[in-house]
């Protein structure tokens, strides 16, 4: 049976890893495994194997006990339903990037640039890492614009790699990660080193106000090749994003595995998400029911973050590396909705004294 409970927002202490949920209202309702649209089917190993790589790093004695319970199960359905309630969250923070109340799911991927380790005339957009001033300031730094179109940058040594499209370049900082393909055949791995602390703001949405493009339009290629044929007013619809991402080089992850997430692991493709953790704790399983042209029914981790990424039905899949999944990541858009698998003196912690 379902128990629908209206309470204040999420503490640190019903979510390990949650940060407080800023001014709304949350509800929480707790669902049985029977009210997971495809639960039954799903391929509940390959989530469990994923759940392994960072549970160990959950910081809780809760989510301590059931991560060496599940190195020692030979049953991932099992453990699951023995050990969690699955929890529907709903509520929309007053800074989320959508509107509305209902699940949106996107998707992201790791890109792929063309660059080199040193500039010439094809190789002339710098990947910059993270300036020591940032971390010693309080408040935003300096803007998009301000960093592209003066002298700051200029002569530091921050450079990690050049790359030969500043658009691509706009939408590395979009993913948070990314591969530079070097002239030599070798990669170099780039992840997030930081940002400049403005907020993040949408130029897809920005188009659609200017009356551009309609909603049902607007994905990652359409704005690229808008940019592209529009370069002045391509630029400026960049700065319309303040925000600015620096990165690091992450040579200590294999070629064969996925980027890292927020938890500091790699992520896997059709398995992982990035959620707002003032809602879902990272690291925990969250059964996702994604509609749209490509519906995805299917248990998966919550391992990594977004700055778009708002509300407790808001997630974003992560699709894998390169070109393919870069196009299957760029259109997606799709309604549905997320269940939280919490442990269950958790899941039970959210419901007032009147109704246990």
């Amino acid at each position: 049976m379902r128990r629908a409970i209206r309470a204040a927002v999420l503490t640190g202490a019903m979510l390990t890893g949650a940060m407080a949920a800023a001014e709304s209202e949350t509800s929480y309702e707790i669902l049985s495994f029977g009210d997971l649209d495809g639960w039954a089917t799903d391929d509940h190993s390959a989530a469990l194997s994923v759940f392994l790589n960072t549970c160990g790093d959950m910081n809780d004695p809760d989510w301590g006990s059931l991560c060496a319970l599940a190195r020692d199960t030979d049953d991932a359905r099992g453990f699951f339903e023995l050990l969690f309630r699955p929890v529907l969250i709903s509520g929309a923070p007053e800074d989320a990037e959508e509107e509305g109340h209902d699940g949106l799911f996107t998707g992201y991927f790791e890109p792929e640039l063309n660059g080199a380790l040193q500039p010439d005339e094809r190789y002339a957009y710098p990947i910059y890492s993270l300036p020591p001033e940032i971390g010693e300031t309080e408040g935003p730094w300096l803007s998009r614009r301000d960093i592209l179109s003066g002298d700051v940058m200029k002569d530091r040594g921050l450079e990690i790699a050049w790359v030969d499209d500043p658009v691509e370049l706009f939408f590395l900082q979009v993913q948070g990660s990314g591969r530079i393909r070097l002239p030599n055949g070798h990669h170099l791995r780039v992840g997030y080193g930081g940002a400049n602390g403005h907020p993040y703001r949408s130029i897809g949405k920005e188009l659609v106000s200017r009356g551009t493009f309609d909603l049902h339009q607007v994905s990652a290629q359409v704005i690229k090749t808008w940019v592209r044929e529009n370069p002045e007013a391509g630029l400026e619809l960049l700065y319309h994003n303040p925000s600015y991402v620096f990165f690091r080089e992450v040579s200590e992850v294999p070629a064969e595995l996925g980027p890292l997430g927020a938890m500091n692991r790699s992520i896997t493709p059709l398995r992982s998400i990035a959620v707002d953790p003032a809602y879902v704790p990272l690291g925990a399983p969250v059964w996702i029911e994604k509609e749209g042209a490509e519906p995805m029914h299917r248990l998966m981790i919550a391992q990594d973050t977004g700055s778009a990424i708002k509300g407790p039905q808001r997630a974003d899949i992560f699709m894998g590396t390169g070109d393919e999944a870069g196009r299957r990541a760029g259109t997606m858009k799709d309604p549905g909705r997320l269940v939280v698998l919490l442990p269950i003196q958790r899941a039970y912690a959210l419901l007032p004294e009147s109704v246990l």
